[in-house]
């Protein structure tokens, strides 16, 4: 008879616990991927499932929301005037179709301008990349910011973090907004710097941990930005794993750029729009001021045309990915790609199979390794997925990939931080740079180029050689690839 109770007692609990999950998960609207991904997360781990949901699951807050969308204020015009004065003395480069389709789509959906003249220099070395960025820090004259996924307290992480001391000293506006999630760095390892008078405050989704915290929604992007006209953005975030220091990756094959222009002036307006997004105090708040936008000087020009577009799940219209999307449609001839995470919603699986069909050459490069685990056993599903209908996938073999580059027929690419998955899709706050110059896009794709010299084809011999214990777990996280 007791046995019989505990048969019933369980059945009714299992029962609340569906119903639970299909309350708690159709709340509010998600994609259906994401609705199965949870229901499956929350039926099968009863209990443990509703946990992870409260602090993973849960919608981004109306308030975080409010606050990134409320501080586009009217002076982003007076910049964007700005930038479009600059560009009338340069010349027009020729573009394709694609191209001019690309920026119309980034113009409707209201996103920064494309500016002209600017110099880049792509960097896909980390000591390159530290040595060249602690320069032009040491080098500032007035304002100093920076906006990291990742720092972490180690050898470069400290010998950034004394520098800014050194500099908010000498009297210089030092900022740092950070994603405490990221590095594993807390406020308290900033301490040095606020005592030197530098500001630094954790991305607003960190805030309120027990009501408002939302585990999923991370600050993503990498930006510096250096007297109001030298920018950083792409890959690399701040830690000795990036130098090639450490064992477990060898290697770090990233992609970064050194820009000197006017893109710089979109940069900055992404970082004090989320920096007045994080702040607590009103005495923090940033205006727009002519320091932060500092024109090139006519040395400085440069012949690069770049388009800065930054999004987040403050946003309902994933504007990164359509531009992608766009991207992808509008090949004639051949699509580069290099990702770390190789995750795919249904909308970019069609694009990119709609593009071999159409007899353009698709190359996807993943990495040979993770750096975690679960997440690239989705990443081996989808690409052995994607090399059965036509796409060829090249796993770099030369360390660990973790660059962010798509190149489009040779005149048009992007770079930053989105990679190819649902999160950067649809979780992550990112940046990108879209590249509308020949000669920046021919480098990338040379780089592309070279990294296949250190790669290995994907084949169906590899595929038929995975053990059916390896499938199983690409299929599990496939499943759960949504919420990952």
């Amino acid at each position: 008879m007791e046995n019989n109770w505990f048969v019933v007692g369980l059945f009714v609990l299992l029962v609340i616990n569906t119903i639970g999950a299909i309350i708690t998960v159709f709340r509010r609207p998600r994609s259906i991927a994401s609705v199965f991904a949870w229901l499956l997360a929350l039926i099968f781990l009863p209990g443990i499932g509703f946990f992870l949901y409260l602090f993973a699951g849960r919608k981004i807050d109306d308030e975080i929301i409010y606050r990134l969308n409320s501080h586009r204020e009217q002076r982003i015009e007076e910049i964007n005037q700005l930038i479009e004065s600059h560009n009338q003395q340069f010349l027009i480069e020729s573009q394709s179709s694609s191209s001019e389709l690309l920026k119309d789509y980034f113009n409707y959906s209201q996103e920064a301008p494309v500016t002209r003249g600017n110099q880049v220099r792509i960097i896909t070395d980390g000591q390159e990349k530290f040595k060249q960025l602690l320069q032009d820090i040491q080098q500032a004259k007035a304002t100093i910011h920076l906006e990291y996924y990742a720092i972490f307290d180690d050898q470069i992480g400290n010998q950034l973090l004394q520098l800014l001391v050194k500099k908010a000293q000498e009297g210089l506006e030092v900022r740092v907004l950070f994603d405490p999630f990221g590095g594993g760095t807390t406020i308290r390892f900033f301490n040095p710097l606020i005592q030197a008078g530098g500001k630094v405050l954790p991305f607003i989704t960190a805030r309120d941990f027990i009501r408002k915290t939302r585990l999923n929604y991370h600050l993503h992007r990498k930006v510096v930005i250096i007297d109001g006209k030298i920018s950083w953005t792409g890959g690399f975030n701040v830690g000795d794993q990036y130098l090639n220091v450490t064992k477990k990756f060898g290697y770090w094959r990233d992609t970064h750029a050194r820009i000197i222009g006017t893109a710089s002036f979109s940069l900055q307006e992404v970082f004090i729009r989320d920096w007045n997004a994080s702040v607590t105090c009103a005495e923090d708040y940033l205006t727009y001021q002519p320091k932060f936008f500092t024109l090139p000087t006519q040395e400085e020009l440069g012949n690069i045309s770049l388009q800065i577009v930054a999004d987040g799940p403050n946003r309902d219209d994933q504007v990164l990915k359509g531009g992608f999307i766009k991207m992808i449609l509008g090949a004639k001839k051949r699509i580069l790609i290099q990702t770390p995470y190789l995750i795919p919603d249904d909308s970019m699986m069609d694009a990119l199979l709609i593009a071999v069909r159409s007899g353009v050459e698709v190359n996807i490069m993943i990495p040979c390794m993770p750096d975690h685990p679960f997440i690239y056993r989705a990443t081996q599903y989808y690409a052995s997925n994607l090399h059965k209908k036509g796409v060829k996938i090249s796993i770099y073999t030369g360390g660990f990939l973790h660059a962010k580059v798509l190149v489009i027929d040779d005149h048009i690419s992007s770079f930053g931080t989105m990679n190819q998955d649902i999160r950067s899709y649809a979780l992550n706050f990112e940046v990108n740079a879209f590249v509308y110059n020949q000669e920046l896009t021919k480098t990338l794709a040379e780089t592309f180029e070279k990294d296949l010299e250190q790669s290995i084809e994907l084949t169906d011999a590899m595929i038929a050689q995975q053990s059916l214990w390896l499938k199983t777990k690409q299929s599990v996280a496939r499943l759960l690839s949504p919420i990952l």
